[in-house]
């Protein structure tokens, strides 16, 4: 990795576990010698029900270095924690809001959905985000991302993703923006803002990442996710190279990884980290168990973290010989 990349990526990990160095010395450190980031994929989603506060509060009891909340807006403009468009899957919306849907055609079949954008933050509130996981997690709320930052503040780092932009954008949302003024609103916009609290954000667009980078000029780390028909394309010299015009690193599907061991070289070489996704107990691919497969993806292939739904099953140190 280039100095400017491991100097970016380390600014961002200087609370992370095993990583106590003043900031001095973290300009310094190489590739090699860098601690493993553990993110938690939606919080400790295996556990809990995804983005909310009890989801996030297990991953850092667990130990995370970050939290990741995925960005949606409500209706009245303001940035939530949740995964996908629509608040059917993880919410009961259906009971309490039965008549707020858009009904659209999908393969000739007409389907109903609730937008998370259709509703304003105070109708998203009633919702209950938690019993479609567990009836014992019946009341769990949707977080806004202000609440996420405020759960994580001095404990870990978050790894918010601007979800779905150019949806967002065709509504008359800049979702770039709001991100960027909710962050400084919690003096967090830049890399040595709060060395307590470190940010990283994410996106499968590298035009939201320009955005953030060039028309905002943020200076925080950047991942560029791929996946995909045309993610080994990115995983080349060249795709790579365009890359780092805008991003300090790469999140790559993991069996993109295995079908591409060299991407990780060829991604340090051009001053890009890699943090793969995602890693679950119930899908280990083709190892015996999920420590085992995030451990060849740490100490083999030599990625800088991982996304995973089982924080407290991250390898901190490679397993022993034998073991």
């Amino acid at each position: 990795m280039t100095r400017l990349g491991c100097t970016i990526f380390h600014a961002a990990l200087a609370f992370c576990a095993g990583c106590s160095q003043e900031s001095g010395e973290l300009a310094d450190m190489s590739a090699e010698s860098a601690p493993s980031v553990l993110i938690a994929h939606r919080g400790a989603s295996a556990y809990a029900p995804e983005h909310t506060r009890e989801a996030y509060e297990l991953a850092l009891e667990q130990g995370a270095d970050f939290i990741e909340p995925d960005l949606q807006i409500t209706q009245d403009g303001v940035l939530i924690a949740l995964h996908d468009l629509t608040l059917g899957r993880t919410t009961n919306v259906r009971e309490v809001f039965p008549d707020r849907f858009r009904e659209e055609l999908v393969r000739g079949e007409s389907v109903r959905r609730w937008y998370a954008n259709d509703f304003t933050l105070e109708e998203i509130r009633e919702l209950d985000a938690g019993s479609w996981f567990d009836p014992r997690f019946e009341g769990a709320r949707v977080p806004t991302l202000s609440e996420v930052i405020e759960l994580a503040r001095g404990q870990a780092g978050i790894f918010p993703e601007t979800k779905a932009p150019e949806v967002y954008g065709d509504r008359g949302y800049d979702m770039e923006r709001l991100l960027v003024a909710e962050l400084e609103r919690h003096g967090l916009h830049q890399t040595s803002a709060n060395p307590d609290t470190g940010v990283m954000i994410q996106s499968f667009s590298l035009e939201s990442l320009r955005i953030i980078r060039h028309d905002l000029g943020s200076d925080l780390p950047l991942t560029f996710l791929i996946s995909g028909p045309d993610a080994d394309a990115w995983l080349t010299p060249e795709g790579l190279a365009e890359v780092s015009e805008v991003a300090t690193g790469i999140g790559p599907t993991k069996s993109l990884l295995l079908q591409n061991p060299d991407a990780v070289d060829l991604a340090h070489e051009a001053g890009l980290t890699v943090i793969p996704w995602t890693f679950r107990a119930r899908d280990a691919s083709e190892f015996a168990t999920v420590v085992e497969e995030m451990a060849h993806f740490l100490f083999e292939l030599g990625v800088d973290g991982l996304f995973t739904n089982n924080p407290d099953l991250f390898p901190r140190t490679p397993p022993e010989e034998g073991s």
